[in-house]
């Protein structure tokens, strides 16, 4: 009698056993989801970089908050594989999440929210590793051992396509929209220059340098203080007055990194207003240089304000996913969906709505002078996208293709046309030398 008691009580001890095992699991993620959590909410309403407010973060910061929230609440629910694939996105994020704590604890920055972010790097691990053992567990057996192994191929090969081309774009914008250079660079601007401080219409505080001019015009180096000093430096040789800035959320600048420069526009409109008070720079002899995004930047601006009076671009590409509809050929077609969920993730974890396609934007900057520059080997975006930027933009404007050169490298592939170029077009457009 005992005996068949004890066969009947096996299933009930298999289920009591497992519900206790999918009990322990949902503890160990709750408390993964949770860290996270935790951090999304240090860094986006407790402790928010410096110039920034709690207000400035409600969609990047209430949003993956609720996602989390969410799953939390639901994990013990939800059905085996869907359990173990939101586990492992979300302990993807996680490890995302605190790279930019990483990044600054190398840099000798480490503060404020970072360190939540490293708590937030063993709690992703552990989703990962939790959604992965839900995985292998839950497998289901087929037809037969042939057909099983053909079906699981499939499925890892399109859970790679997908995580490659949606997923990991997507998640690599939380890193591009809150870490960016810690530091700044060496000084080899090789002149004379101040250390000054101005502010943005919406309250960052940008610091940089600035080249007195000699020759009553300035030119405003961008992005930052690395790139843009070789530059700098051929443009103060010939007494032109340079503003070099570290951008919004870079260096010693106020507010949020933003690595694709959306909203980086109103940078580049302060940096103006700075050198219009400057009693060494008459009004309408002010004008831009700029390196990559920095390109990108100036091109915005001068579309949107009539500060600047002459624009060189350099290496201006793509910076959503509107300039990939703006390229030509086929095989555009393929990146379409992975730089719309580069798109996506740069908008939600950065509260703002992408920017205008530039080749729309370019049209509206006449009649200030622009001056395209881009390399011969340069990025696809920048070779394929300068001649369309350049169609569309209206007289006086010029186009220079460096051969030999690399992205924004001009400078070093052919150093004295571009002296040349680049100072003649400042000097024809800010002095009226012809």
């Amino acid at each position: 009698m005992s005996t068949t008691a004890g066969v009947l009580s096996e299933p009930g001890r298999g289920f009591a056993w497992a519900v206790a095992a999918v009990r322990r699991k949902a503890t160990l993620a709750r408390l993964g989801l949770g860290a996270v959590a935790l951090h999304v909410l240090d860094d986006s309403f407790f402790q928010p970089q410096p110039g920034t407010s709690a207000g400035d973060h409600l969609v990047s910061g209430l949003v993956p908050f609720a996602v989390l929230l969410l799953v939390a609440a639901a994990y013990p629910r939800l059905r085996a594989g869907l359990r173990a694939s939101l586990v492992a996105v979300l302990g993807l994020f996680g490890v995302v999440t605190g790279i930019e704590a990483v990044y600054y604890l190398d840099a000798g920055r480490f503060s404020g929210d970072d360190y939540t972010g490293l708590v937030a790097i063993p709690a992703g691990l552990l989703l990962i590793g939790i959604g992965a053992v839900t995985l292998w567990r839950s497998r289901r057996a087929g037809p037969s051992p042939g057909r099983r192994w053909l079906r699981r191929a499939l499925l890892a090969a399109a859970t790679f396509v997908l995580g490659y081309m949606l997923v990991f774009p997507f998640l690599i914008s939380y890193v591009l929209t809150h870490s960016a250079r810690a530091f700044v660079p060496a000084d080899h601007v090789g002149a004379a220059h101040e250390n000054v401080v101005f502010e943005t219409a919406d309250g960052l505080r940008l610091r940089g340098w600035y080249v007195p001019s000699k020759n009553g015009a300035a030119v405003i180096a961008f992005p930052g203080r690395k790139g843009t000093q070789r530059p700098a430096r051929i443009l103060a040789k010939h007494g032109y007055g340079v503003l070099l800035f570290d951008r919004r959320g870079e260096g010693e600048s106020d507010g949020d990194p933003n690595a694709f420069g959306w909203g980086g526009h109103r940078d580049v409109v302060a940096a103006v207003r700075f050198l219009q008070r400057r009693p060494d720079v008459a009004h309408d002899r002010i004008g831009g240089i700029g390196l990559s995004v920095g390109g990108e930047m100036m091109l915005e601006s001068a579309a949107k304000s009539r500060g600047l009076k002459a624009v060189v671009s350099e290496g201006a590409g793509e910076r959503s996913v509107r300039e990939y509809f703006d390229m030509t050929g086929n095989d555009r077609w393929l990146e379409i969906p992975t730089s719309l969920a580069l798109t996506s993730g740069v908008a939600l974890f950065s509260d703002k709505t992408p920017p205008e396609s530039l080749k729309d934007l370019v049209g509206r900057i006449a009649p200030t002078p622009v001056f395209f520059i881009y390399g011969e080997h340069g990025q696809v975006g920048e070779r394929n996208l300068n001649p369309t930027y350049y169609r569309s933009a209206r007289e006086p404007k010029a186009i220079w293709k460096v051969p030999g050169s690399g992205h924004t490298g001009g400078i070093n592939a052919r150093p004295k046309q571009y002296e040349r170029r680049v100072i003649g077009f400042f000097d024809g457009a800010l002095l009226g030398r012809g």
